[in-house]
């Protein structure tokens, strides 16, 4: 049953417009409307925020965004067959709902939203990581957005939120701590999606800090971690030989043993590695 606007149960929208999901574009569609409210309840009060969505389908979030008051929705759909549906939603929101038709990776939005900005998405599979790392390595920073509520494989959000000496500990946990708090606010089960995908999926909500949480050049930065996390199972000796020369004496500076492997250094020990290097 919907329960939070007039419109169609989403089975019935699917139904009518012939929306099966494709796997070929990630798709996998939550039709539960309560359950799509509560992940927009997890961006925080939207009602004088423009909120970018990437890859609504049939407008499950889209319709949680808005009835939770969204001051204004921008979405970008690359399925062509979902845009009678989600113009539907359009006409039950007049004036709030503004579809954009194309591949996320290649449209800026800016163009299109007013700031303060938040993103919610249920993201496709297959571009959801290449997004984040986009959103959170811009030129300038604080970026354009306060902050991403982000629904990805739970594999891939447990990385986001990891921590030093945990397997799932990496580049990308780095990267999205290093810029922005970020926490697993909710947990989704295969059978939440139509069709369910093989894999549990989680909501991760990322706040953009006003700094990154300690100072270093970003792309120094990038260029140790990278090394680092590219042969992981190597001592830091090793694996970040061809940083620098000299590269046992910058570890030492740092505090980090040379011994130690890339999952055992934490993100601040990663920037004083980084301001080290950065030193002639």
């Amino acid at each position: 049953m919907s329960t939070i606007d007039t419109l169609p149960p989403l089975r019935d929208v699917i139904a009518t417009h012939g929306l099966s999901a494709r796997k070929s574009l990630g798709q996998n569609f939550l039709l539960d409307l309560n359950l799509t409210a509560k992940i927009a309840r997890q961006a925080g009060d939207l009602t004088n925020c423009d909120v970018l969505e990437i890859g609504p389908g049939p407008g499950g979030l889209t319709r949680g965004l808005l009835s939770e008051g969204a001051r204004r929705v921008l979405a970008i759909e690359k399925d062509p067959r979902c845009l009678p549906a989600l113009a539907e939603i359009g006409d039950a929101y007049a004036g709030k709902l503004q579809v954009i038709e194309g591949d996320a990776l290649e449209i800026n939005p800016l163009e299109h939203l007013t700031p303060p900005i938040r993103v919610a998405a249920n993201l496709p599979y297959n571009v959801g990581t290449e997004l984040l790392v986009r959103w959170l390595t811009p030129a300038q920073w604080p970026p354009f957005w306060q902050s991403l509520t982000l629904m990805f494989q739970r594999e891939v959000a447990e990385r986001i939120v990891a921590l030093p000496g945990s397997k799932a500990y990496g580049r990308l946990a780095l990267l999205a701590q290093w810029r922005a708090d970020a926490r697993i606010v909710l947990h989704l089960p295969p059978e939440a999606f139509t069709p369910p995908p093989k894999v549990s999926s989680a909501v991760v909500h990322l706040t953009a800090l006003p700094e990154p949480r300690f100072s270093a050049d970003p792309a120094i930065l990038n260029r140790v971690v990278a090394a680092g996390f590219n042969q992981r199972r190597k001592m830091l000796r090793a694996s970040l030989k061809g940083v620098a020369p000299d590269m046992e004496d910058r570890l030492r500076a740092a505090g980090i043993k040379p011994t130690e492997r890339a999952e055992q250094v934490s993100l601040e020990a990663f920037c004083a590695l980084a301001r080290e290097v950065a030193k002639k």
